[in-house]
C-alpha cells in the first residue's frame, strides 16, 4: 500500500512542477512589469501624452498665426490697430465695443 502511494506521488511530482512553472509564467505574463496590465497602463499614459501633444500643437499653431500676422510682408494694419487698441485700452468716439467672454479671447 505504501509503495502504491509512493509511486503515485512520484508520478505526480513532474506534472505538479510543470504546473507550478506554467502558473509562474502566466502570473508574470499578466501582472509583471511587462505584462498585459502594465501594457494597459502604458497605453493610457501614451494616450494622455498624445492629448497633451495635440493641445501643445494647437497652442503652437495659434502662436504661429499671430507671429505670421506681424511679419513685415504680411502685416495686417487692421489687426495691428486692433491689438494696439486692445493693449492700450483705447476706443474711438464713434466705435462700439463688444466684449468677448472669458474663454473667447481673440488673441
Amino acid at each position: 500500500m505504501l509503495k502504491s502511494i509512493k509511486r503515485r506521488l512520484q508520478g505526480a511530482v513532474l506534472p505538479a512542477v510543470f504546473l507550478a512553472i506554467c502558473a509562474y509564467f502566466a502570473h508574470h505574463a499578466i501582472s509583471g512589469s511587462r505584462g498585459t496590465e502594465a501594457r494597459a497602463v502604458r497605453m493610457a499614459q501614451i494616450e494622455d501624452a498624445r492629448a497633451e501633444l495635440r493641445l501643445a500643437e494647437a497652442e503652437r499653431d495659434a502662436m504661429d498665426r499671430r507671429v505670421a500676422g506681424l511679419r513685415a510682408e504680411h502685416l495686417d494694419r487692421d489687426m495691428l490697430d486692433e491689438r494696439a487698441r486692445a493693449l492700450l485700452n483705447v476706443v474711438g468716439k464713434d466705435e462700439i465695443v463688444i466684449p468677448y467672454g472669458p474663454n473667447e479671447r481673440l488673441f
